[in-house]
């Protein structure tokens, strides 16, 4: 065990500064210059010769590469161009709206998608079934940001019942924060909780065929003491697979949503911050999405390792 943890450690850093390669170089590669869209067209050429100085964009890109990456593994995520404040604290700050937001999403996919899906399982071509069919294909189709505006329209336009976006604080009360949350969750959430209802139903049906679910039947359990106590524990590995997964297309999306809701996340965060060219806070921001995914997928992997005892035998091996 210690050895495959090893590995998996030594993969996940090895990952991440390949990752952090890319976003520098691609970062790298954008038009326009930082300096110049910071001071505006009036700005003299000795001052933006200063300021190319000052931020260091008058060095080598391997000596730029080097220095940011040299920060970032000291927590040092340099000063934002546009806001000259330190990119931690701008982090830290949106963090308070986007992993609530995330998280919720991914609550809602796992309470709409699990019970839909193993019913759609158990009762083969019945009411169940057909429903998980019928959102599942509804779900793929309809990409997030639509389902978003809908909700707007529907839930905050017309009845009142929910803000149509911002975000008034945690300071002034958990309901409210919540409140102006949930449209954007359930914008996030459902597409992704109409995958997980297909990978599920799936994964539950093919389990049920296994040798020691029918054996469980033919020892007299009940069909849903077999079905919940035997099938569905077996059949997590696939649901945690694209719940990992999921978590990659929940940071994705969140950009759009939460411009969509004018909620005041990361994923905003890194869009106004490429409007302006804030290359610095890009870098930091889509490195700690990444960073953020990476973790997430590997603890999914030690999750197999703790549900599946097999996986264990074939990695010390």
């Amino acid at each position: 065990m210690i050895a495959l943890l090893t590995r998996r450690i030594f993969g996940l850093v090895l990952t991440l500064i390949a990752v952090s390669l890319l976003i520098f170089a691609v970062t790298a590669l954008l038009p326009g210059d930082p300096a110049a869209i910071t001071l505006g067209t009036s700005a003299t050429p000795e001052t933006l010769a200063a300021l190319r100085h000052e931020i260091g964009l008058d060095q080598p890109l391997i000596v730029r590469y080097g220095q940011w990456l040299a920060g970032a593994l000291t927590g040092d995520l340099g000063r934002s161009y546009t806001y000259g404040v330190p990119v931690v604290g701008l982090i830290s700050e949106r963090l308070a709206v986007t992993l609530p937001l995330a998280a919720l999403a991914i609550l809602l996919s796992v309470l709409i998608a699990v019970p839909l899906g193993v019913a759609a399982a158990a009762k083969r071509g019945g009411f169940f079934d057909i429903l998980a069919t019928l959102f599942s294909q509804m779900g793929i189709a309809v990409p997030g940001f639509w389902v978003g505006l809908l909700l707007v329209l529907v839930f905050a336009t017309s009845l009142g019942w929910m803000p149509a976006g911002g975000f008034p604080g945690w300071s002034n009360g958990v309901w409210p924060a919540l409140k102006s949350l949930v449209l954007a969750a359930i914008a996030l959430a459902l597409p992704q909780a109409a995958v997980l209802t297909r990978v599920t139903r799936s994964a539950v049906l093919d389990t049920l065929h296994e040798d020691f679910a029918r054996t469980a039947v033919a020892k007299g359990l009940s069909r849903s003491r077999v079905l919940w106590g035997h099938v569905v524990p077996n059949a997590l590995v696939p649901i945690l697979t694209i719940l990992g997964l999921q978590f990659t297309f929940l940071v994705a999306g969140a950009v759009l949503i939460e411009n969509v809701f004018t909620l005041p996340g990361l994923g905003r965060l890194a869009y106004q911050a490429l409007s302006q060219r804030d290359v610095i806070v890009l870098q930091d921001v889509v490195l700690f999405f990444a960073g953020l995914v990476i973790v997430v997928n590997f603890l999914v992997d030690l999750s197999y390792l703790a549900i599946d005892p097999r996986l264990r035998a074939g990695g010390a091996r």
